[in-house]
């Protein structure tokens, strides 16, 4: 492996978790690329959001045609404030018996994890969210961080030996971490008892995971959304793409294994991106620091073309303020694997030992190691295309909601098509 994905892997290996009264300590869900709501990693395969009424009505009731274009709805957890046995601050998830209906938060069973896992985390030493080494440490990085914080593209070249920076986590992940964790801290003394909706780690099964997210419509406010918020959004769509072809840049990470770079974006540079700008940002993910990689965007179109026909038929729903996902791995393919040499001396077996430790660590940046395999045999790599963010959605079943749309959401198929249209473009350019 080289030393550019040794550091990009290594920056996000957590420590282990700790049973602390029965519950499960929240880490920062490092992939989070857009949005402004704090996201946290429940598990390797579950990731949780504060509970938003709207979206959490929208998870248990939406139909199954659109079910396979969200990501799965895991059930209802309480979070709480709280400080570990060395005074470190954490967040800990609690099961919510309250609520009879989400029986999945109980159990977990759909993602493959043990029913009992919410009280096994093994012996290790708990990772705290806000401990002072942390704080410390923030201290002593005020400067780079500030600057981190306020750029709105970073570039990071993770080839440089011993200049490689430790990537531990997108900026934007970051930020919104420890803004979501200042407000739950000064309300503590009021409130200490959060819910919080478990959902789908869509990033779980990638070693790698290069992430879009893209806003999409040409109407972001909600229906009840007050006079300025209105305005605010508005004015928003119209200074950026999202007026034009229903769609814009929200957040982006990649990794060019070619060139050893690793890219962010954030919602800031998004809005201001011209159309030209938006080609170009998705040429940037799509590529592979060489070249426009032609097999990621053929598995894309066969998605969003799904996705279209099925919003078609969605009789008066609209999803304003959602986004849609692209996910695939950044990592390079592993070449041949070396047949083992059947005797040998201690050199050649602590070698092998070596490697067997390397495939154990080699966990996804963020999350545990997995096989990526294309599903359908095709050998086309696996890339996913998922909505997401449903806070301000409705449709005609919500029965407290003073507005009934009719047909389907114009904005956001309009934005879909101009997507297909663009990325259909590149497809053919790259044949050139």
């Amino acid at each position: 492996m080289s030393p550019a994905l040794e550091a990009l892997m290594e920056g996000s290996r957590y420590p282990g978790k700790e049973e602390m009264k029965g519950g499960v300590m929240l880490e920062p869900f490092v992939h989070q690329v857009g949005g402004h709501s704090c996201v946290l990693r429940f598990g390797e395969q579950t990731i949780c959001k504060p509970l938003i009424p709207r979206e959490h009505q929208f998870y248990k009731s939406l139909p199954p045609e659109i079910r396979k274009f969200t990501p799965q709805y895991k059930g209802v957890v309480s979070v709480s404030f709280e400080e570990d046995e060395e005074g470190n601050l954490c967040l800990i998830a609690y099961p919510l018996h309250s609520d009879p209906t989400d029986i999945e938060n109980k159990e977990l069973l759909a993602d493959g994890e043990p029913k009992n896992k919410l009280l096994k985390w093994g012996k290790k030493k708990p990772s705290a969210l806000l401990d002072d080494r942390s704080r410390q440490s923030r201290k002593e990085d005020k400067s780079k961080s500030n600057r981190e914080d306020k750029a709105e593209v970073l570039y990071y070249s993770l080839e440089k030996g011993n200049m490689v920076p430790q990537i531990k986590h997108n900026p934007w992940s970051l930020q919104c971490h420890q803004q979501h964790l200042q407000r739950m801290k000064e309300n503590s003394k009021h409130r200490n008892q959060h819910k919080f909706i478990l959902l789908e780690n869509l990033t779980w099964r990638y070693r790698v995971p290069c992430v879009l997210d893209l806003k999409m419509g040409t109407r972001q406010h909600g229906d009840d959304a007050s006079e300025e918020k209105k305005a605010n959004q508005i004015r928003k769509c119209q200074q950026s793409t999202s007026s034009s072809i229903g769609v814009r840049l929200c957040g982006m990470q990649v990794y060019h294994s070619v060139t050893g770079q690793l890219i962010f974006m954030n919602k800031y540079h998004g809005r201001k991106l011209s159309l030209a700008g938006f080609k170009e940002a998705l040429c940037q993910f799509f590529s592979d620091g060489r070249v426009l990689r032609r097999d990621l965007l053929s598995p894309v179109l066969q998605r969003l073309k799904e996705m279209r026909a099925v919003l078609e038929a969605c009789e008066s729903y609209r999803f304003f303020s959602s986004s849609l996902l692209v996910i695939y791995d950044g990592a390079p393919p592993p070449g041949p694997a070396r047949p083992r040499p059947s005797r040998g001396g201690e050199e050649e077996d602590e070698e092998e030992d070596d490697e067997d430790e390397d495939d154990e660590e080699e966990g996804a940046y963020g999350g545990g190691r997995s096989q990526v395999r294309d599903v359908s045999g095709s050998g086309s790599p696996l890339v996913d295309v998922r909505m997401i963010d449903f806070a301000h959605t409705t449709c005609r079943d919500y029965g407290e909601d003073a507005v009934v749309h009719e047909g389907g959401d114009s904005g956001y198929i309009f934005g879909l098509q101009n997507l297909i249209s663009i990325l259909s473009q590149l497809e053919e350019h790259s044949n050139d």
